[in-house]
């Protein structure tokens, strides 16, 4: 009898194994995916939370209303940045955009104002600006989290995310790649419009990777400003790139 105990038991076991070894890959599977897809090692890759990357960009971005006059009036995007000012002190928010964005509103020429998706509009006021690279720094009492940028340039092929107020529709969100690259620009697949100009675009990690510029009428990718054309007139830079040639 007790054999017979010990023969059922390992039958037992044996029908048991394939069923144990299923569920073990059914939850491995996961979890492995989870670990390949942890972007802080692949850029390649969406972040784990596109929910929380969303809201978080979204916190640090704002939309730009330069009403210079009726008839010359220019919407477009700001998204905090750490960087010390002189005017730190009473405004402690720095934002970057386009010179393009704020063009209309210098020397006083007209109402420069920001806003949060769904919030009334605050003063802003410019600080400086570069032309050739279509770049401007704007400070504001508005307080907002600062983003970070990213220390690594961007690859082809890189997953990014392009935020701004497109076509007027504060918040929107545009995914993409990065389809290649040069000194001081990031040709993306992600869709822009009127209103994105001065956009933060941000790698998997939440990082900015550059500034939404121009859209290409003629063919499928547009702009933006890498990090590198900061170092003219906005960033102090290590030689003349922010990242590493």
């Amino acid at each position: 009898m007790r054999d017979n105990s010990n023969k059922f038991i390992a039958f037992l076991a044996i029908i048991a194994t394939p069923f144990a070894l299923g569920a073990f890959l059914l939850t491995w599977a996961p979890s492995q995916q989870y670990a390949n897809d942890d972007p802080t090692h692949d850029g390649y890759v969406p972040p784990r939370s596109i929910q929380n990357l969303v809201e978080k960009t979204q916190q640090s971005t704002v939309t730009v209303w330069c009403d210079a006059s009726s008839k010359n009036s220019m919407l477009g995007t700001a998204w905090a940045v750490n960087l010390g000012t002189d005017v730190k002190t009473n405004l402690p928010t720095t934002l970057i955009t386009n010179h393009h964005v704020i063009k209309g509103c210098l020397k006083g020429k007209g109402k420069l104002t920001i806003a949060l998706p769904g919030k009334d509009t605050v003063k802003a006021v410019i600080l400086k600006w570069d032309v050739e690279n279509d770049l401007a720094v704007i400070a504001s009492h508005l307080k907002l989290p600062p983003l970070k940028l990213s220390e690594y340039g961007p690859w082809p092929g890189y997953w990014v995310m392009a935020m701004g107020s497109a076509d007027g529709y504060e918040g929107s969100v545009a995914f993409g790649n990065v389809l290649n690259s040069t000194d001081t620009s990031v040709l993306i697949t992600n869709n822009l419009s009127h209103g994105n100009s001065g956009g933060p675009l941000v790698d998997n990690e939440g990082n900015v990777v550059g500034v939404s510029s121009w859209g290409s009428e003629t063919e499928q990718y547009n702009g933006a400003k890498s990090l590198d054309a900061f170092c003219a007139k906005i960033l102090t830079c290590e030689g003349h790139t922010w990242w590493a040639p």
